[in-house]
């Protein structure tokens, strides 16, 4: 049967879909709307087992907070190249499902990719997508923090982005935690401090300084000490609130935001960049 323009347009606007692929599943579906947009779903599946075992390295990333600061999520949607990862398709795509998450305080990876957005799962929609872009779509990072206050930053070009947590909210915490979260974007701490460093890390660290000194020629009975001594070190670079302030070097991130209140602490923070 004869297919009009106009139908594969409307068939388009339904799936994004190409104009071709929109045609051939009218012709097939012999005019049939609810068959060629199955048709088309299929044709995504049978892309996405083809595409199984492609590196899906490129992507968006992107973070943001509920209205009342309490829920954050941060989202790495990914996909092959960095043409399809800046459409606005893509991009679209990508906040529509942090939107989704934010609105519906989706607590974990697997509930969001179990949630159904207008009668389709996100497993499905990153199925449609990447039908709809012929490149691996997956939706390979998600995060949240649940606290009294949180702040987050997305970095431009939205390759990466950081959600962080607050034990409570106060006046000047909105401009000192997106600071905050500007800080941990630039210098990637891997702690809020010390004491929630892992004591598996902890214990390498220490392991390296001993090495360190002993292949420096101290003796093996003073290698420990100076491993310990390596490892205060290590905290002031590598925990957010040791770390020197960027935009002011003469104050840690912990006198930083004691200026904001003196009682309000970090509670936690994700940092996601594609590639890592």
């Amino acid at each position: 049967m004869a297919i009009t323009a106009a139908e594969v347009n409307k068939l388009r606007q339904m799936t994004g879909s190409g104009m071709m692929d929109c045609k051939n599943a009218l012709v097939e579906a012999e005019g049939d709307f609810d068959k060629a947009i199955d048709i088309l779903r299929k044709k995504g599946q049978k892309i996405a087992a083809k595409r199984a075992d492609r590196t899906a390295s490129d992507g968006y990333v992107y973070a943001q907070v509920s209205a009342d600061k309490t829920f954050g999520t941060v989202v790495m949607v990914n996909c092959e190249t960095d043409f399809v990862a800046k459409t606005e398709d893509f991009i679209g795509f990508a906040k529509k499902i942090s939107d989704f998450s934010i609105a519906n305080k989706i607590q974990d990876l697997q509930k969001l990719l179990d949630a159904q957005i207008e009668g389709r799962t996100v497993a499905q929609l990153l199925t449609d997508m990447t039908a709809k872009t012929g490149e691996k779509v997956e939706l390979n990072r998600y995060e949240v923090i649940n606290q009294p206050f949180v702040s987050c930053y997305n970095h431009n070009g939205n390759r990466l982005a950081v959600i962080v947590g607050f034990d409570k909210p106060c006046e000047g915490l909105d401009v000192t935690g997106h600071e905050i979260a500007m800080q941990i974007a630039a210098m990637s701490p891997i702690a809020v401090d010390e004491a929630s460093v892992a004591q598996e890390v902890i214990d390498h660290e220490i392991e390296i300084g001993k090495e360190q000194a002993i292949n420096e020629g101290k003796p093996a009975e003073m290698a420990e000490k100076i491993a310990r001594g390596r490892l205060n070190k290590f905290f002031k670079e590598n925990t957010l609130m040791n770390q020197e302030f960027v935009k002011d070097n003469k104050k840690t991130i912990a006198q930083y935001l004691k200026e904001t209140d003196a009682s309000v602490k970090c509670t936690g923070f994700f940092r996601l960049q594609l590639g890592e």
